[in-house]
């Protein structure tokens, strides 16, 4: 089955959502984007705060996707949070997680979530 990258990029984020929502959170939004920079899901359980980055990525990648949030990457999702946080004002803390979702054919065969993936110090 071929699909394309937008495609396999939202079967990414649609995995990582549901996941996200077994869990117990609240999803309150998607692809919340910025002049340069964009979070793919913003969810909150127990006062926190989740600003995920959804990485797709075939089996074997040349590049992880822990490997391509970069530290610029990373600023990016920080200054989107600062103004998704100023937008719609809360009293939640803040936490910056990464889930990888493998895809091959169409199919998922891998998942990892890493909550705490890197702070705003860094």
């Amino acid at each position: 089955m071929k699909t394309d990258k937008k495609q396999i990029g939202d079967l990414g984020e649609n995995v990582a959502a549901y996941y996200l929502i077994k869990k117990g959170y609240n999803i309150l939004k998607r692809n919340f984007r910025i002049k340069g920079g964009e979070i793919d899901i913003i969810a909150v359980k127990d006062g926190v705060i989740a600003f995920t980055e959804v990485k797709t990525r075939s089996p074997d990648p040349l590049v992880s996707g822990f490997e391509a949030v970069t530290p610029k990457k990373k600023k990016l999702i920080i200054k989107a949070s600062e103004q998704y946080s100023i937008r719609y004002p809360h009293n939640f803390q803040p936490r910056f997680d990464v889930a990888v979702v493998t895809v091959s054919e169409g199919k998922i065969v891998g998942f990892r979530y890493v909550e705490n993936a890197f702070d705003a110090s860094k």
